[in-house]
């Protein structure tokens, strides 16, 4: 096998027989020689005696594409997560603290909960402090000292104990405040702006030669984060969306040519809105910002919403926050801001769209329309994850402690096509996540709702293009529902 490293030191690249690449993370031993090692506290934990192979192999890796032919190169890995039998931490030695960034997600308590229980009772790490407000919490507030008393019942609430906050990525002034207080292992719960924070936070801590690792867990209700089969907190909105989607038709039904309209998250990615209309199957439009659409005209918008009014006397549509943004006026498309990450401030497109098909049959004067418009966001944002939410982020949790202790550092992790995997920071932020709308899983919601595409045949020629030729490894990310064929 060759070994090459990344330039910016986030990636070491590993290439093997048969097109088999490993893209591989750093470790505490890349910068710092004669690092000691212990055995790994686990072997003498009474909980974990029976499970055999518990220790993941040195060299066990998970394929990031799932699908590849026979005579086909193996393509892109990354290093198996779990607990290995060497560790580069004694117990007493760490000093562990958690801090959550961004906006607020179903799970981060539940994240939280697991980080401070799991290095609590399975490597007997007693010093965990949690960091108030985000980045800028490193050194502008005071911590909230951790331990599995204090987190106990957190996972019943939404939220984050911690407080977050958006920005604040005054790399030095964190780096001090991590040295100052003497933290050797730091978690980090965020989305792709947070990640790539947490990756210059490694970088400066590198420089340094310092002896602490970096673990992301990456966050983002959208699920547009590359790479991991599904982000965190996504399972809980699609199902609490149901709720809204549900109210909508209760009250587009229950009048005269009536219009439910809810708006959910999604500022770049459709996938909420898109399996919560699957789920729903209640929704008879659903607009996303991968799928461009128009208003007026043959085919548009307008004319398809009368056409389901004349068929079935209500209609429910379901659109994405980001959708719809280029059918803004100049002005308001100048008007443009960038919140503390450095996300572009999106028009509210629910409400605009709600207002434009009310304006179009006032002054079309072919029906009367009876409209109610719904925007759950923060509902949906606030409340506590779902089982299977907290089924997910506890292995979350697990397989990010279990990296950090075993000496990794500058990593993210998640699921990669059913298996947890490290991965380094670079491939998490380079790029997002989108809905692909030449894939089977779009078509069957064009298929559940009986909405037309909005597209032209050039549209869907150049969007085929796009993809890759069918010779090359099919794509997990690509390939939204994974599993059918």
């Amino acid at each position: 096998m060759g070994l090459s490293s990344d330039d910016d030191t986030q990636m070491k690249v590993v290439n093997g027989d048969a097109g088999y690449v490993l893209e591989d993370v750093p470790h505490l031993s890349d910068y710092i020689e004669d690092l000691p090692t212990y055995p790994n506290p686990l072997r003498s934990n009474p909980a974990y005696a029976v499970v055999k192979q518990y220790f993941v192999d040195m060299d066990d890796t998970v394929a990031q594409k799932v699908v590849v032919h026979k005579d086909g190169p193996r393509g892109t890995h990354f290093r198996r997560a779990g607990p290995r039998q060497k560790v580069y931490f004694e117990s007493d030695e760490v000093h562990a603290c958690i801090v959550t960034c961004g906006g607020l997600c179903p799970g981060l308590n539940t994240v939280i909960r697991e980080i401070v229980c799991g290095l609590y009772h399975m490597y007997g790490v007693t010093k965990i402090l949690g960091i108030d407000g985000g980045y800028r919490g490193f050194y502008s507030k005071n911590t909230i000292t951790l331990n599995p008393k204090i987190v106990n019942d957190i996972h019943k609430r939404g939220g984050t104990i911690l407080g977050t906050s958006r920005g604040g990525h005054d790399t030095s002034k964190i780096v001090d405040s991590i040295q100052d207080r003497g933290i050797n292992q730091v978690y980090i719960i965020g989305g792709d702006g947070t990640q790539k924070g947490a990756a210059v936070i490694y970088e400066e801590i590198r420089r340094r030669g310092l002896k602490v690792a970096v673990a992301g867990i990456p966050k983002t209700i959208d699920n547009d984060i590359p790479v991991i089969d599904k982000s965190f907190g996504f399972d809980t909105a699609v199902e609490e969306a149901q709720r809204a989607i549900n109210a909508a038709h209760v009250e587009a039904e229950s009048v005269e040519n009536g219009i439910g309209v809810v708006k959910l998250m999604g500022r770049f990615s459709g996938f909420i809105a898109m399996h919560a209309t699957l789920a729903s199957r209640d929704v008879d439009c659903c607009l996303i910002p991968e799928s461009p659409f128009y208003l007026e005209g043959k085919g548009g918008l307008y004319e398809y919403i009368e056409k389901r009014l004349k068929e079935n006397g209500h209609m429910v549509i379901v659109i994405a926050e980001g959708a719809g943004q280029d059918l803004f006026t100049k002005s308001l498309q100048s008007m443009s801001q960038q919140d503390a990450s450095g996300n572009k401030l999106l028009q509210d497109v629910g409400l605009w769209i709600s207002h434009g098909i009310k304006d179009h049959f006032v002054k079309q004067q072919k029906m009367a329309i009876n409209l109610k418009y719904i925007d759950p966001t923060y509902m949906i944002r606030a409340i506590p994850s779902n089982a299977s939410d907290n089924v997910y982020c506890t292995l979350l949790a697990h397989s990010t402690l279990h990296g950090a202790m075993a000496g990794f550092t500058g990593f993210t992790v998640g699921p990669v096509n059913g298996r947890h995997a490290y991965i380094p920071f670079k491939r998490v932020t380079e790029k997002q996540n989108n809905v692909v709308i030449t894939d089977r899983m779009w078509a069957r919601l064009l298929s559940s709702t009986n909405q037309p595409s909005f597209l032209s045949s050039k549209d869907v020629a150049k969007a085929k293009e796009e993809e890759e030729p069918p010779t090359q490894l099919l794509d997990r990310e690509n390939c939204n529902d994974g599993k059918t064929v």
